[in-house]
C-alpha cells in the first residue's frame, strides 16, 4: 500500500507499507516531475537489464528531497509546514520506505530503529538545513 501524506493539497511525503513489495516488475513510487525518483523492482530469475551508462544532465533542484528505509524498529516522523508549525505524525515500521519531499519533517524513535537515508548530494548541513 502507498499512502500519500497531503497538507493543503500539497504532497509532503509518501509512505510505502512493505506489503507493496510483492508487486512485479518496475513499480515507480514517484512521480516522472520529482527530483528523486524511487522505484520497486522485482524481477524472476534470469531475467536481464541491459547495460547502460547514465548521460550527464544538467538538472536544477531547488530543494532536497529524503528517502529513509526503515531496516527495522518504529520510526514516529513528525511534520510540519514551511512556517515551522506542527501539522501532525506518521508512523514508519519495518520494511516501509518514507519518500520526504516538502515541508519541515522531525523524527522520534518508537522502538529501536535501524534505517538508510538517501538524499541528494553534495550535501552541506550548515547550506542546507533549518533547524527549528
Amino acid at each position: 500500500m502507498i499512502k500519500y501524506i497531503t497538507y493543503k493539497k500539497e504532497t509532503l511525503a509518501i509512505i510505502v507499507n512493505s506489503s507493496y513489495f510483492k508487486k512485479k516488475g518496475i513499480n515507480f513510487f514517484t512521480s516522472k516531475k520529482l527530483t528523486q525518483q524511487v522505484a520497486f523492482m522485482n524481477h524472476p530469475k534470469n531475467y536481464s537489464i541491459e547495460p547502460h551508462l547514465h548521460k550527464k544532465v544538467m538538472r536544477k533542484i531547488k530543494t532536497t528531497t529524503e528517502v529513509l528505509i526503515i531496516i527495522n524498529g518504529i520510526l514516529k516522523i513528525n511534520f510540519y509546514n514551511k512556517h515551522k508549525k506542527f501539522i501532525f505524525s506518521k508512523l514508519a515500521k519495518a520494511k516501509d520506505i518514507v519518500i520526504l519531499l516538502t515541508g519541515g519533517h522531525g523524527f522520534k524513535i518508537i522502538k529501536n530503529c535501524k534505517f538508510i537515508e538517501v538524499k541528494q548530494g553534495p550535501y552541506n548541513e550548515k547550506e542546507d538545513k533549518i533547524k527549528f
